[in-house]
């Protein structure tokens, strides 16, 4: 039986590659110096313009996907009887797992058939887009909605995600760290490695002296306990640009790793972890802690 992939704009998956797999991207919103802005669609808010503001000293916030909008597009698939899968952002990091969550339940009253799955990903950024690929593969391939959803439940606790931030405040401001982490990372020429904890929360795993040491240390990190030959670099800024590329190379000098994709960190992301970042997503063995 047929059904529909939906994941939201925090998977920082490309509309075009979405709208060739037929994936529904559903966008959080961006407020950024008083005006509300959308994350996907024509007149979305890119990630360019957001990081300039920021480097111009802007601090704009995002909004989760309520859940009217959800309830709006669960219902949609219901009354057509399309069955549902919905990949969401980590719960710890966002309230749209739980909106989401809430709106099924609205709907399943009306419509007690309708068959919506949701998985929380605790996974941002594209540790959740790789997640997505997957599914859109084993779709393709001709699994079942259930296949799927077992074989993306399985590999949740699988995904890897390295974090490399400038600037430690903007995910200070959002909550996301401590300010002790924060502080560490003020440190002169130290450079924090943040890690997307097997439960969705961000920690600070590794600390390294000087940018290239830490570049070299996320690879070896990435390269640890590798299980799936691709890797995704998520990149914010034209700086972070020529870094992912440098990465990219060292990463397919690897026998471990035959593909690596590298994308634009999208503006959810960004608004939380500001110019300069890079983020490494890969697949483990291993259940991560």
């Amino acid at each position: 039986m047929a059904f529909k992939i939906l994941t939201d704009s925090t998977a920082d998956l490309p509309e075009s590659w979405a709208l060739e797999n037929d994936v529904q991207i559903l966008g959080l919103t961006i407020q950024l110096d008083g005006i509300t802005y959308e994350t996907v669609g024509e007149k979305k808010l890119t990630s360019e313009h957001l990081l300039s503001k920021m480097e111009a000293g802007s601090q704009p916030t995002t909004s989760q996907i309520n859940v009217g909008q959800f309830e709006d597009i669960f219902r949609g698939y219901a009354e057509i009887g399309m069955p549902v899968l919905y990949i969401a952002f980590a719960s710890v990091l966002s309230g749209t797992y739980q909106s989401a969550v809430m709106a099924r339940d609205m709907v399943l009253e009306d419509f007690p058939e309708a068959v919506i799955r949701i998985i929380d990903t605790k996974a941002a950024s594209m540790g959740e887009g790789i997640l997505v690929m997957k599914a859109v593969e084993a779709k393709a391939a001709g699994q079942s909605l259930e296949q799927v959803v077992a074989l993306i439940k399985s590999l949740v606790p699988k995904v890897k995600t390295y974090f490399l931030v400038d600037d430690l405040n903007h995910l200070m401001r959002g909550g996301r760290i401590s300010k002790t982490a924060a502080l560490m990372g003020s440190l002169v020429n130290i450079k924090p490695v943040i890690a997307v904890k097997g439960d969705g929360r961000l920690d600070s795993v590794a600390k390294v002296r000087g940018k290239k040491k830490a570049q070299t240390e996320v690879v070896r990190m990435t390269l640890e306990d590798i299980a799936d030959p691709r890797v995704v670099i998520a990149y914010a800024g034209l700086d972070s640009q020529e870094v992912a590329r440098t990465l990219k190379d060292q990463l397919l000098a690897s026998e471990q790793v035959n593909e690596v994709l590298i994308l634009p960190l999208g503006p959810v992301i960004s608004t939380h972890t500001g110019p300069g970042t890079l983020g490494l997503f890969s697949i483990a063995h291993e259940n991560q802690d």
